[in-house]
């Protein structure tokens, strides 16, 4: 099966110049989850690579993704983030995932992703709270 000239299109670089212009694109570091090491009474605790900086949108959830977070059944600030790339939510199986992103003070946890293309995708992300 060959690929089209449309399916190696990136239409998210295309627009997102107009994308800026409503919504501007905002700096934040990613921190990629790179597995766990064993801690205190062997508790998982999470490694990550280096922060890496980016350029993401942080954006509302919409209707449909709030139906989708209640099935979920997650609490908490949830938001969700275009960017450049693919990231991922905790997925156990793969050992992958567990990224956070890092804005301004807050950081952010992946969730999931809501749609991942080759060059970009869509996040839940879910504010997380530090004691």
């Amino acid at each position: 099966m060959s690929i089209t000239r449309w399916e190696k299109l990136n239409l998210h670089r295309i627009v997102k110049p107009a994308i800026n212009r409503v919504n501007p694109f905002i700096s934040a570091l990613v921190r990629r989850s790179d597995g766990f090491t064993n801690g205190e009474g062997r508790k998982q605790v999470p490694k990550y690579l280096p922060d890496a900086p980016v350029t993401i949108q942080l954006q509302p959830l919409s209707a449909g993704d709030l139906k989708h977070v209640d099935g979920l059944n997650i609490s908490g600030l949830l938001k969700s983030i275009h960017v450049d790339g693919n990231f991922y939510g905790v997925n156990r199986e793969k050992v992958l995932g567990g990224d956070l992103f890092i804005i301004g003070s807050e950081e952010w946890l992946v969730i999931e992703p809501l749609e991942l293309w080759p060059d970009w995708c869509r996040l839940l992300v879910q504010l997380q709270v530090t004691p």
